[in-house]
């Protein structure tokens, strides 16, 4: 997705990265740069408000709730995949043994 206006910070390493500054885990430079984005880019700017409302109905509806430990494993293997560039599979993966299932 791209509005076709030139921004110093381009489209696609705002969307890329949209969950990094949602989850408040990239660095205040980057956060700033993001900022003055959604200033300038109104699709940009859209796609943030509505991936913040989601974050924000899935934290409320399923806030409280315990996330089974199989999905958790789940999660976090495809994350250690991810770190360390690989590619992910399509299909689940299973529970290693230095990544046992945790609650």
């Amino acid at each position: 997705m791209s509005c076709g206006e030139p921004h110093e910070t381009d489209c696609s390493e705002v969307l890329d990265h949209l969950y990094e500054f949602l989850d408040h885990e990239m660095p205040d430079s980057d956060c700033t740069k993001f900022e003055v984005h959604f200033e300038e880019c109104s699709p940009c700017l859209e796609k943030y408000g509505l991936e913040q409302a989601v974050k924000k109905l899935v934290k409320r509806c399923c806030g409280s709730d315990d996330v089974p430990a199989d999905l958790r494993a789940k999660v976090m293997g495809r994350l250690d995949l991810i770190r360390s560039g690989q590619a992910v599979p399509d299909q689940d993966l299973p529970v290693s043994a230095d990544r046992p299932a945790e609650g």
